[in-house]
């Protein structure tokens, strides 16, 4: 019994841990999931605010470029461009203004 629950707590953090969650701003916004170079990231959309979260761990090479890559998958997602001045985060997350 003890090692079927560990194996169940064990199960749930998994699957906690594959979730995007987004900021509170965009709880109930539209979501679109996609990869990219063989990550996968959420984007989160409500009107012309954004929220990208990469869903998979990287390596610390990746790190450097991520940012960038962030902000292309949100592009791609929303169909909009995003104001460059407006984008803060880090490499796990951003968020940003869109110009659609």
């Amino acid at each position: 019994m003890r090692h079927f629950r560990r194996f169940l707590h064990l199960s749930c953090l998994a699957l906690i841990a594959a979730c995007a969650s987004p900021a509170p701003e965009f709880i109930g916004a539209q979501e679109t999931r996609l990869t990219r170079e063989g990550i996968r990231f959420a984007v989160f959309q409500r009107g012309n605010r954004a929220e990208a979260i990469r869903l998979d761990r990287i390596s610390g090479t990746r790190h450097r470029d991520m940012p960038f890559l962030l902000v292309s998958v949100m592009e791609e997602a929303t169909g909009c461009a995003v104001i460059r001045r407006s984008v803060a985060g880090d490499t796990a997350e951003i968020r940003a203004t869109l110009r659609c």
